[in-house]
């Protein structure tokens, strides 16, 4: 009698849930379904395997968009998503649906609330702090720690010429760790040169982590995660960056604090123009409020969300050039051939304005994160109907997928080539996108990425110190599209870890003009 009766409450409450949310599935009856569907998990099945499934499943729904005019629906069990490669729809949902979608909280538990992840009313009064402590000028200083770390770079990967393939990606990571920790914290880590660096290890370990819950149900409630073996991994990596960051604040803050009492009474007084040499932390300090801005909490989210970004998206977008410049010989020839052209010496130190007279490498740039967005998925809600300049209806409660990586393979966009690397698709006088939501390799509107400056001259600096002493080599591409295995990870990332071989360059005689 008992069973009878809790199975028509089942029944009862599965009746009820479904009627309030009648609205939700008539509109998403509107929108087509993908053909991996499934009644009751709808596409939960095929996201539950590793990481480069995932990012398979993923591609294969953006394909499935483009054939549905750019959208297409998915039930991830009970939660609906509409995935999007239509930058006409995109535009009006990333200016209007601000809110990140609460598959978010995972990585909120390493971060807090840090300006990328926080929620709009956090991240309205963050975003007018950050904005200004990324400004040209002051990014444009980081161009020196850039230069000084890929030179470390270059000196770490003599020991790899004539050793055949291998991973590239932990010398990378190294190299980004100890521009961001230099650039955003004020410290030097030295990751490069110790390969075991416990913040570089637990920020891999717990993004691994985080991707992992995000993608797979049975890690997702917090009270179930506990009895899984990443459970441990987890907050020990947290202790350890949290741990490394908070040491990293309070030593700046004593550091301040001892500066203003040294300074006389009438020079007690900040002045931007100072703070252009300084690090982020210094910027994020003074732009807070000094003493009564930010809390050291606060402190600590903006800082690790700056590391997380910068470390990773940095070194990705860097391992897929390079692994597109071994694939493609000719178009490494002609960025070295303007590399000696503008640089001349490769042991001479890079500044700002070399790297504005890169206009071929920067192409190459551009192209690589066209076709490899370090990432390449955003995630919306839908906290309101919204109706699209398509015509379709988003209902409240829903998410969107916003395939970055589709809108840059879009060949309504892009044209049959859509999928060809090719970097002179960027030369001004072909240049001419039909829409500007096209092509967003940083996201766009209001939760654009404010680092994009700051993350294009790093890649840049570093590529022209790798290129100029080493040639990059790998298998060449028989055809115009690149095939590299990708995964998610958080960011998207070459499954074999940007395998090259490089060999070393003989010094080049030609002059810098």
């Amino acid at each position: 009698m008992i069973v009878w009766f809790l199975f028509a409450m089942a029944v009862l409450w599965i009746i009820q849930f479904r009627y309030r949310r009648r609205r939700m599935y008539k509109l998403a009856s509107a929108i087509p379904a993908p053909r991996t569907e499934l009644p009751g998990i709808g596409i939960a099945g095929s996201l539950a395997g590793n990481a480069e499934d995932i990012m398979v499943t993923l591609q294969k729904l953006s394909y499935e968009a483009m054939e549905n005019d750019g959208i297409v629906r998915g039930w991830l069990n009970h939660i609906l998503y509409f995935l999007i490669c239509d930058p006409i729809d995109l535009e009006v949902i990333l200016k209007n649906c601000l809110e990140k979608d609460d598959l978010h909280r995972f990585i909120r538990k390493i971060i807090g609330y840090g300006g990328i992840f926080a929620p709009v009313s956090i991240w309205r009064r963050r975003r007018k702090i950050l904005v200004p402590a990324f400004s040209p000028k002051i990014v444009e200083k980081f161009v020196e720690v850039f230069s000084e770390q890929s030179e470390v770079l270059a000196q770490q990967l003599a020991n790899k010429t004539g050793i055949g393939k291998f991973s590239i990606f932990p010398h990378l990571s190294a190299y980004t760790l100890d521009s961001v920790c230099e650039t955003a914290m004020g410290v030097k880590i030295g990751a490069q040169r110790n390969s075991n660096s416990p913040f570089l290890t637990s920020l891999n370990e717990i993004l691994d982590i985080v991707c992992k819950r995000i993608f797979h149900l049975w890690l997702q409630p917090d009270w179930l995660f506990k009895w899984f073996p990443q459970f441990s991994k987890h907050e020990r990596n947290i202790k350890i960056l949290h741990g490394f960051t908070d040491d990293v604040i309070q030593k700046k803050r004593t550091e301040l604090k001892k500066d203003k009492q040294n300074q006389p009474e009438a020079d007690n007084h900040y002045n931007l123009c100072d703070y252009q040499r300084k690090s982020l932390l210094d910027l994020l300090i003074y732009l807070s409020g000094g003493d009564k801005g930010y809390t050291d909490v606060e402190l600590r989210e903006e800082i690790l969300t700056l590391s997380i970004a910068g470390t990773d998206t940095t070194a990705v977008s860097i391992g897929y050039t390079l692994q597109l410049m071994a694939k493609y010989p000719q178009v490494q020839n002609k960025v070295y051939e303007e590399l000696c052209e503008v640089l001349g010496d490769a042991n001479k130190p890079i500044v700002k304005e070399d790297l504005h007279k890169l206009k071929y490498l920067e192409r190459v740039v551009k192209e690589s994160l066209r076709l490899f967005p370090p990432v390449p998925f955003v995630i919306r809600k839908v906290e309101a109907d919204i109706e699209l300049p398509s015509g379709r209806i988003l209902p409240s409660g829903s998410g969107v997928v916003v395939s970055i990586w589709g809108c840059h393979r879009n060949p309504k966009y892009w044209g049959p080539d859509a999928e060809h690397f090719d970097p002179d698709r960027f030369l001004p006088e072909r240049f001419n996108l039909a829409h500007p939501c096209s092509y967003m390799p940083f996201s766009t509107g209001p939760r654009n990425c404010v680092g994009y400056q700051y993350a294009l001259l790093s890649i840049k600096t570093t590529l022209s110190r790798i290129l100029l002493n080493y040639k990059v080599v790998e298998e060449p591409e028989t055809g115009p599209i690149p095939h590299i295995r990708v995964k998610l990870n958080i960011m998207m990332k070459a499954v074999d870890g940007y395998q090259v071989a490089l060999e070393k360059r003989k010094p080049s005689r030609v002059t810098s003009t």
